[in-house]
């Protein structure tokens, strides 16, 4: 259980370090795109395959979030990646409440999009 913990908040520095990577101007354009869409997807509270399909669910929180981290670590230069592990290790790793915020209001703006052309359409 304490490999699983350590696991977890390994995961949680990572992430924090590819949102930081995000904002250098050395990292490039693709790398930014992913960083930004594993970091997005990571403060979501919406998931590809929802938690309450057995097995799935969970399955997909396991494998997209790990290897779409992977690849934005990979994409990102090393010495990009260095300075923002150093910088992630000295912040604080509460959720960012920017980019909650920014996810949520996503989501909201395309749950009213969809409900608006649903009831003016039909």
């Amino acid at each position: 259980m304490q490999r699983l913990r350590e696991w977890a908040r390994r995961l949680k520095l990572e992430i924090r370090a590819v949102a930081i990577a995000y904002r250098n101007p050395q990292t490039p354009w693709f790398a930014k795109l992913l960083a930004a869409l594993v970091v997005a997807y990571a403060l979501s509270p919406i998931d590809l395959i929802p938690d309450f399909i057995p097995v799935l669910g969970y399955l997909d929180d396991l494998l997209i979030l790990p290897l779409g981290l992977a690849l934005a670590i990979r994409l990102t230069p090393d010495p990009v990646m260095q300075s923002a592990r150093e910088q992630a290790s000295k912040t604080d790793l509460q959720p960012m409440r920017r980019g909650v915020m920014l996810v949520l209001a996503t989501w909201f703006a395309l749950t009213a999009a969809c409900y608006l052309s649903v009831r003016y359409v039909l």
